[in-house]
């Protein structure tokens, strides 16, 4: 079968996108068939790139936000996923962007999560993070807003949603029907509504709801134990109620291999899961493992789109 053909953004050009791509190079054609949406000056010469950008990145410095590195990012994003909308190309694997450069350049959104969704005209969707070696997915009821308004978007309908996309996605990436967890949201799980009520009156209604649809779910479970070897070993799926509840967990146990996947878009769509690290651009230090391995899942994702598009 032919490799599929993924495109890969190259983020903001003052972080280590440009450096992880080249570093990460070598080993991406065994996985794909590869070209990185970018400015071609930012790269070794041999690499592939198209730059469907005006901004001029000619004066961005490194390690610093810019009006320019932000457009030119959004730029080459929103290129990608037309390509992908219009079936010329298989997915696409993100390098990393930063919420600053994107609001310099007056584009306000909250991340390529946001910007995939408005562009594909998707209403449900998830961002979850995935390690290949657990195997475990987190999806997340709420993702990039703030802890105060948090709970007013928690409510039995977008906890069921992410549930579904659970569901869906998780067969296309361990082969393997989805066992899922549902996180609680208040310590203990609220012991019995001693801290709340939001398990009682969210949380257990919605994991009910799958139930009866066919699903294989169990919570709310503490969120202090879901992530705990036993429970583990009991779920490939987790859903979390917000952003950090399961970022956290999830880089701890997985560190660099994990990967950003955008679950409920008409589209292929992984990430690396870190962000510009401006800190150490431009100064050769930056691991590639976490885009090889978003590239590697992008691959396997697209290989079963296609499959279920194009059934023997």
């Amino acid at each position: 079968m032919t490799l599929p053909r993924l495109l890969i953004t190259l983020g903001d050009v003052a972080g280590i996108g440009p450096e992880i791509v080249a570093k990460a190079w070598p080993e991406l054609a065994a996985y794909c068939q590869p070209l990185v949406i970018g400015d071609p000056a930012k790269l070794p010469a041999d690499i592939p790139c198209h730059n469907p950008s005006s901004a001029d990145l000619s004066r961005v410095p490194v390690g610093a936000v810019t009006a320019e590195a932000g457009r030119a990012a959004y730029d080459w994003l929103v290129y990608a996923i037309d390509e992908c909308l219009a079936n010329r190309a298989d997915g696409i694997v993100t390098c990393p962007l930063h919420k600053e450069g994107l609001h310099a350049a007056n584009i306000h959104y909250p991340g390529h999560t946001e910007i995939l969704a408005d562009r594909t005209g998707t209403t449900s969707f998830a961002m979850l993070l995935y390690d290949d070696a657990l195997p475990l997915a987190v999806a997340h009821v709420t993702l990039h807003r703030a802890l105060s308004s948090v709970f007013e978007h928690i409510t039995p309908e977008t906890v069921l949603g992410k549930i579904r996309l659970l569901h869906d996605l998780l067969p296309k990436l361990t082969g393997q029907p989805a066992r899922i967890g549902v996180a609680a949201l208040n310590p203990h799980a609220s012991d019995g509504g001693l801290f709340g009520h939001e398990e009682a009156t969210i949380i257990a209604p919605a994991v009910a709801a799958a139930c009866r649809e066919g699903i294989s779910v169990h919570g709310p479970i503490a969120s202090d134990a879901i992530f705990l070897p036993h429970n583990r070993a009991r779920f490939d799926g987790v859903v979390a109620m917000y952003h950090d509840q399961g970022h956290i967990a999830m880089k701890l146990l997985g560190g660099r291999r994990a990967v950003n996947i955008s679950a409920g878009l008409p589209i292929v769509r992984t990430s690396v899961a870190h962000g510009t690290a401006y800190d150490i651009a431009g100064k050769g230090v930056a691991d590639p493992s976490s885009l090889v391995s978003a590239v590697r899942v992008a691959a396997r994702l697209a290989d079963a789109r296609r499959k279920s598009l194009h059934p023997a």
